[in-house]
């Protein structure tokens, strides 16, 4: 498939931000560019962040004392990291599959 440009759209990269409206935002580009190189220090950082609020949630859920807003405020940024880890799996993904050899039919052979 290609796409405007005459570029293989496998090159085409879902970004770790939403644009307008949440539609999902991509670039495409062998992923040496500025925006490919942006992208990986958001996503570096989206996954930092995952990884220190799931301290934290270890650490609020742990107390016997949590507050009904607490494990509110904790659900709701979950939430939220959940949304933007499963957008970089996506994005991570789709490039890995990008580079498997494609079996005659363009399915993958069975193992």
């Amino acid at each position: 498939m290609r796409v405007a440009g005459g570029e293989d759209a496998s090159a085409m990269r879902l970004l770790p931000w939403s644009g307008t409206g949440g539609k999902p935002c991509y670039v495409v580009g062998d992923g040496t560019g500025y925006v490919s190189r942006a992208a990986d220090d958001v996503e570096e950082i989206q996954l930092d962040m995952a990884d220190e609020l799931l301290g934290h949630a270890a650490d609020l859920l742990a107390e016997a004392d949590a507050t009904a807003p607490q494990l509110h405020f904790l659900a709701a940024r979950l939430s939220e990291s959940l949304v933007q880890i499963k957008r970089v799996a996506e994005s991570r993904g789709s490039r890995l599959e990008a580079t498997l050899p494609r079996a005659e039919g363009g399915g993958m052979s069975p193992g």
